[in-house]
């Protein structure tokens, strides 16, 4: 591919990596609305002119979907953002999304080669210009579409893997349907993450596109209860399908006083705020009840986003207890700075051993232990071992427990046969194929907790493992 830049590689270095706009923190915590704004296009092509064009495009192979980062980039450094946009969505079906709330920092930009001396290509914000332009210029009911005649394949859930399954397999010819058990589609890109990350906005008109492919979509459809497996391949004539039903069953610390009033795991409470609208009560029929002062359990990405929704929904005093150190913290950069201009008091090398609570079972404080870091685990992270004597209580009224998370058991449980591993998840080979004949299987639920693009690349691997599966003769009449 042929360079584009008129500047030598000596004046791309000089140019600082550009900063989006974001809400002031002093006012941000108390709303819903989106913290950063991303790039205008003066800044977006700044930006841009900040890629070597290397050779060999490390950032690319960084990727988990392989997006072609520098022939994009290219394209908007030619002004040419829709060739980029249709360059990204070649391997990319959720762009607007995973320009948002992917680990950039630690998958393309870890691989850029800027990043080697400077700080690198800001390639997560870039994807997230393209794509909110596209959405601007070119919306989804404009761009053509295949006209779906092929074989009939059910996707189970629809999150990330779910729907790059759908869009992949709709682009190909296929008659797609997308089963949610919840009320409104989307899995845990809308009950998961804030829309203070996540404009619910952005999810809809990226759900619209679905429906331009000419994918069917059935809300309130528990498959494993509603309909099994089985029945959606013998009775219903679905010639394959994708189960990609995440990991929504939260796990627990298992100490003592978690039944106490006041205790949630992140997924209820993100779940009744995020999905059922419980910052908006009594707009919204449900409920969430809130001490003023609120501990986190965790160090993901879960634990940021229900820590800073627990500071837009009241809370005066919000602690996030992880029990490592901050370079063994797993959540991205921005979301533990972001957190931290908005107040969370973040307390690294902090355990919780009980939860106490008070004559009427409510939650009264959180006790914990500090922790220091010794030898190596399993893992390869040096595990928290607790300082004799270090013991103390916080002061709170509500604890939310965010230590990860495993797969519902039902579409298991109603499958005979069906191969499962630890904790519940759907065992899988490279191609995303289960041990069942054209049954398949991605993201959270073979996974047991990921990452959206992780997810997405399952999606994309289990469409064409379909395909190939189809032209292979496994083809039944419609």
């Amino acid at each position: 591919m042929l360079r584009v830049n008129p500047l030598n590689p000596k004046d791309r270095v000089r140019i600082p990596r550009q900063a989006c706009l974001e809400q002031p923190a002093r006012t941000r915590w108390s709303t819903f609305q989106e913290v950063s704004s991303g790039f205008d296009h003066e800044q977006a092509r700044l930006e841009a002119s900040r890629c070597l064009e290397c050779r060999d495009p490390v950032c690319t192979k960084g990727c988990p979907v392989g997006v072609d980062v520098r022939g994009f980039i290219q394209d908007l450094l030619r002004d040419d953002i829709a060739t980029a946009a249709e360059r990204i969505r070649r391997t990319n079906a959720l762009p607007a999304i995973c320009g948002r709330v992917c680990p950039q920092e630690s998958q393309c930009e870890a691989a850029c080669t800027m990043g080697r001396k400077f700080e690198p290509v800001a390639i997560g914000k870039l994807e997230r210009f393209v794509a909110d332009w596209e959405a601007a210029h070119r919306p989804a009911w404009q761009r053509p579409a295949p006209r779906p005649t092929g074989p009939r394949v059910a996707v189970v859930g629809s999150g990330p893997a779910g729907l790059t399954c759908a869009a992949e397999l709709a682009q190909r010819g296929y008659r797609v349907t997308v089963l949610e058990a919840l009320h409104a589609l989307g899995g845990v890109l809308r009950y998961g993450i804030p829309e203070f990350r996540l404009p619910r906005e952005v999810l809809d008109r990226e759900l619209r596109l679905l429906g331009a492919l000419g994918v069917e979509t059935r809300t309130n459809v528990l498959v494993g209860r509603s309909v099994t497996i089985d029945e959606l391949m013998d009775e219903e004539g679905f010639t394959a399908v994708f189960l990609a039903t995440g990991a929504g069953t939260p796990l627990f610390l298992g100490i003592p006083g978690e039944n106490l009033c006041g205790v949630y795991s992140a997924n209820e409470f993100l779940t009744r705020v995020n999905l059922m609208g419980a910052h908006r009560f009594p707009e919204h029929a449900t409920p969430v009840r809130l001490g003023r002062e609120v501990a986190v359990v965790g160090g993901g990405n879960t634990a940021m986003d229900a820590v800073r929704t627990a500071r837009r929904l009241g809370a005066e005093k919000a602690w996030l207890l992880y029990r490592r150190s901050r370079q063994e913290m797993p959540a991205r950069v921005e979301e533990i700075h972001h957190a931290e201009q908005e107040g969370v008091d973040i307390r690294f090398l902090t355990s919780p051993v009980r939860i106490v609570g008070d004559a009427a079972a409510a939650v009264t404080g959180i006790e914990c232990e500090t922790m220091e870091l010794g030898a190596p685990d399993a893992s390869g992270r040096r595990r928290p071992v607790a300082v004799p004597g270090s013991t103390h209580v916080l002061p709170v009224q509500t604890v939310i427990v965010a230590v990860g998370q495993r797969p519902n058991p039902i579409v298991q449980a109603t499958t005979p046969g069906l191969g499962t591993g630890a904790h519940g998840v759907v065992t899988v080979d490279e191609a995303q194929r289960t041990n069942r004949p054209g049954v398949f299987a991605g993201g959270d639920l073979s996974r047991g907790g990921a990452t959206v693009i992780l997810a997405m690349r399952d999606g994309r691997r289990a469409a064409a493992a379909i395909d190939d599966w189809v032209r292979e003769g496994a083809l039944r009449p419609a």
